[in-house]
């Protein structure tokens, strides 16, 4: 039977190395790094528990770009089944889109070296976005959609009920308030999703994780990092914008991003203006 461990001695276990997944054997051994590593752990931890995310015995596709918000993802979800709070089996996965100059062996060597089960899968989907759209375009939406069919598919193949993402606390209040700005909707990631078929979970433990925290910890993992060349070189994304703003918050109001983001899970609908939420239509005064 698996044993749910709660989140203290998460923290207290996550200061003795030797008990981790090996991938952390050449891991700081500094108090700052401890610090941060729990602070992820208990951040991806609360998420996981929230939002009811395991179900013992199934097998997670986990979706490693070579950035260092998958690199994150994987490495902390390793770490969690090492200790025994992960009933799951985890399968790395790395889709090669065909983007020019890739290093296909970057990942491969990564995974191999650290005894990670995983499965790399070509498609070239770079020269269908290239096709289809201009030179200058915005290739994000296309390139995400073709990519997220592809796991979908591998998913199945390895029977995995569901596909993890990296997607920290800033892609989810970006994406918001790109909804709310170009969008005109209240609308942000999800922690879980399920695809249109019906057979595949989308899952994001990171949800509540600092995108600076994943960076420090990427660095002081020493994760071979590899850039995006297709969408990640491109200017004037609406998304840039929103991390500039929300940087400018962050920087004027400390704490604010960890207040948004808990906003999103205190929604009040009475205090909106929606009436398929709420029906304002049946409130009536004390007199009537």
């Amino acid at each position: 039977m698996n044993e749910i461990i709660p989140a203290d001695r998460i923290e207290a276990e996550a200061d003795d190395a030797s008990g981790a997944h090996p991938l952390f054997r050449d891991a700081p051994r500094t108090v700052e790094f401890n610090k941060l590593r729990k602070r992820l752990m208990r951040n991806m931890r609360e998420a996981i528990d929230k939002f009811g995310m395991v179900r013992p015995g199934e097998r997670w596709l986990v979706a490693i770009s070579g950035g260092k918000d998958s690199y994150g993802l994987l490495a902390l979800l390793l770490d969690l089944k090492w200790r025994g709070l992960l009933p799951v089996e985890l399968l790395a996965c790395n889709l090669d889109q065909g983007q020019p100059n890739f290093p296909k062996h970057i990942l491969p060597e990564f995974l191999d070296k650290h005894g990670i089960a995983h499965r790399i899968e070509y498609r070239d989907t770079y020269s269908i976005v290239t096709d289809k759209l201009p030179a200058g375009a915005t290739y994000c939406s296309l390139c995400s959609r073709l990519r997220r069919g592809h796991l979908y598919r591998i998913a199945r193949e390895e029977g995995c009920s569901a596909l993890m993402l990296g997607h920290h606390r800033e892609d989810t209040l970006e994406t918001f308030f790109m909804n709310f700005f170009h969008g005109g909707k209240l609308a942000a990631m999800p922690p879980r999703l399920l695809n249109d078929d019906g057979d595949v979970e989308v899952l994001r433990p990171l949800i509540y994780c600092a995108e600076d925290d994943l960076a420090r910890f990427a660095e002081a993992m020493a994760f071979p990092i590899i850039p995006c060349d297709l969408c990640g070189s491109q200017d004037g994304l609406q998304r840039n914008a929103m991390k500039a703003m929300l940087e400018g918050f962050e920087k004027t109001m400390p704490g604010r991003k960890d207040i948004m983001i808990r906003a999103l899970g205190n929604v009040r609908p009475s205090h909106l203006l929606d009436p398929k939420l709420f029906d304002f239509a049946a409130l009536s005064g004390g007199n009537s």
